[in-house]
């Protein structure tokens, strides 16, 4: 019995200063991390990011303040910070790679909330999809196409690809082109074409719109019309555009090549 004391001292006078260190860091670490996660929290709050991009950086930083806490009570009992590290090591290692695809959308997600290439409502087109923006997560971004599916695409793809915003401008460029047989009186095609674009609701009178013939072929020629629009009407000036100078084409008695071959081979039946 007596030895047993004597041992129950020598471990208490070997190791007992330093669990109630330990305890002493680990009571005031925890209140270290409550103040800082506070101020962090509050800083935060008066900057512009995302609040889901304000959440994880808040995490983030806790968890990294808890590691840091977790590794200076480990020193201070006394377990070898060498095998210690080689225990972390190895488990990141393996958590990295069974995580690699989920860690890369974490990080793309976390890179969009931050740098904002793109917002809720904008237009875009990346990695073979394209559509509205309904949703920016951690993970994944959801778009909704024009025929209303839905698409999810992971942010990581979108992180390390070329991404088209067609909503980030004020203004649109609309570019349609039409074939015309080269019998036709090339100004008066011009003139048609841009009269009829000016008159198309929804186009601006600056930058001014532009016809032009733009390229020969064969027996064929193919005018461009060109017009700006403000990017929310982009489409309704769109198809506008095109009914307005195809019928003002129809009215001045001028055809593109399909339509007079069709006649021909009409012709040629009867």
């Amino acid at each position: 019995m007596e030895q047993f004391w004597n041992k129950v001292v020598d471990i208490a006078s070997t190791y007992g200063g330093k669990v109630v260190l330990a305890v002493v860091t680990l009571v005031v670490g925890l209140l270290v991390i409550k103040g800082l996660s506070k101020a962090i929290k509050k800083g935060l709050e008066k900057s512009k990011l995302a609040d889901l991009a304000k959440l994880v950086i808040l995490k983030v930083v806790k968890i990294l303040l808890y590691i840091i806490l977790i590794v200076a009570l480990i020193e201070i009992l006394g377990v070898p910070m060498t095998s210690v590290a080689a225990l972390i090591a190895s488990g990141g290692l393996a958590m990295g790679l069974a995580f690699q695809g989920a860690l890369s959308n974490l990080a793309g997600g976390f890179m969009i909330l931050i740098f904002k290439p793109f917002k809720i409502g904008d237009y875009i087109e990346s990695t073979g999809a394209q559509g509205i923006v309904r949703d920016i997560s951690i993970f994944y971004t959801k778009l909704v196409t024009l025929d209303n599916k839905q698409v999810l695409v992971p942010n990581g793809d979108l992180m390390s690809a070329n991404v088209t915003n067609y909503s980030a401008e004020d203004l649109r460029r609309i570019d349609q082109s039409f074939k015309i047989t080269n019998d036709i009186d090339q100004e008066l095609v011009k003139t048609v074409l841009l009269e009829a674009a000016k008159k198309t609701p929804g186009v601006l009178e600056k930058p001014e719109a532009f016809a032009r013939l733009t390229e020969v072929d064969d027996d064929t020629y193919i005018f461009t019309v060109r017009a700006w629009c403000e990017t929310p009407n982009y489409w309704d000036v769109y198809f506008d555009l095109i009914e307005n100078c195809s019928k003002a084409l129809a009215e001045n008695g001028i055809d593109d090549p399909e339509e007079r071959i069709a006649v021909r081979i009409v012709e040629h039946k009867q």
